[in-house]
């Protein structure tokens, strides 16, 4: 019983975990949204060769941003799946760092397009990671960038297109439980532009110049942790799985003891005290929760003088049982008379195998 319960115990507790991840198969969508940081960007190179606002040595550094991903996929079953991906993220500069005093403003805006291959990685349990690689293109669009030294000013509103690469680490968590085919997701991206990034804008200040057009370019990586949900399409619902139930071992079935009696007497022979220490000997080596001793007569008397007799038998019995240890409160005594015979017969009739107290291990 013990068992059963401790058993039963820990499906109720492993219930929440029952339901695995499964590999997608066929069309789903995705969104996700979370925080962005613009590393910090050094400045490659301008055009002209001015040393002034912009030069060698110099870099932008950007406050931490939102990112948005909206994508839809196709799984193939296996863990593979393909997506296209749109994106959008923003950050401000917060600081450009260059040989004189400067202050800088401004936001930096991307838009852009992947598509991705991933790989979800099978493992026995309820949360599933994945990895993946993209590659597509991002619009780059400066919103007022400025930057102001002594007599000195820059600004941009520029624009650039690049290509772009991404690597994804991420996991899930299927919430069909709740709606079969949704998952909740968490996930890192590592985006680079190939080449750089490279804009224009106007710089004002130095001595004979007013508002020279400038070009610089600079390195550009994204770092993005997303948490989101994805949705499959054609998901069945989890099947439950069947609770983990103890095995109880069936009732052992009763052992009889039949003990016989001659015509009218209710005392006992040298065969019956043997089949009656044999039963008093097996309830000692069997478990059992009652030992019956049931009192049986023949139909040769009244139904009245048989239903005592067959009382005086079965007291009879229980009483040599106790004599050979048995416990008297673990027997049930029952008197029967001429009712349960096991052979049959007319009223008056003498039959010897009638005449028996029954001894039951249950």
């Amino acid at each position: 019983m013990k068992l059963r319960i401790a058993l039963l115990a820990a499906t109720v507790l492993a219930a929440p975990f029952a339901v695995h991840a499964q590999p997608i198969s066929g069309l789903y969508v995705a969104g996700a949204a979370g925080a962005n940081l613009l590393q910090t960007t050094d400045v490659k190179r301008i055009t002209p060769n001015q040393r002034g606002a912009l030069g060698g040595g110099s870099n932008f550094r950007y406050d931490v941003g939102p990112v948005v991903v909206a994508s839809i996929g196709y799984g193939l079953g296996n863990g593979l799946r393909f997506e296209l991906e749109g994106t959008g993220m923003m950050n401000k500069i917060n600081k450009f760092k260059s040989g004189s005093p400067t202050v800088a403003g401004g936001d930096q805006y991307k838009y852009g397009a992947f598509i991705n291959a991933l790989y979800d990685i099978p493992v026995n349990f309820p949360v599933q990671p994945y990895v993946g690689i993209g590659g597509g293109y991002l619009h780059n669009q400066n919103g007022n960038v400025h930057i102001s030294g002594t007599n000195q000013y820059f600004t941009s509103n520029g624009q650039s297109d690049n290509l772009a690469a991404q690597a994804i680490a991420g996991v899930s968590y299927p919430l069909y439980n709740y709606v079969p085919g949704l998952a909740l997701t968490a996930e890192y991206r590592f985006i680079s532009e190939i080449g750089g990034r490279s804009e224009t804008g106007r710089y004002f200040g130095r001595t004979g110049v007013s508002g020279e057009s400038m070009k610089f370019s600079t390195d550009n990586f994204n770092h993005e942790i997303l948490i989101g949900l994805r949705y499959a399409f054609n998901t069945a619902a989890p099947i439950a799985p069947a609770p983990m139930v103890a095995a109880v071992p069936a009732p052992a079935p009763a052992r009889t003891y039949l003990v016989f009696f001659d015509w009218d007497r209710a005392d006992l022979t040298d065969r019956a005290r043997q089949i009656i220490a044999e039963a008093a000997t097996a309830s000692t080596h069997v478990a059992y929760t009652k030992i019956e001793v049931q009192g049986n007569a023949d139909r040769s008397g009244t139904p009245a003088y048989n239903q005592g007799l067959s009382k005086r038998r079965a007291e009879t019995v229980a009483a040599e049982l106790v004599r050979r240890g048995v416990p008297r409160t673990a027997i049930d005594i029952q008197a029967f008379g001429d009712t349960r015979p096991l052979v049959p017969t007319a009223a008056g009739v003498r039959e010897p195998q009638n005449r028996r107290v029954a001894i039951i291990l249950r």
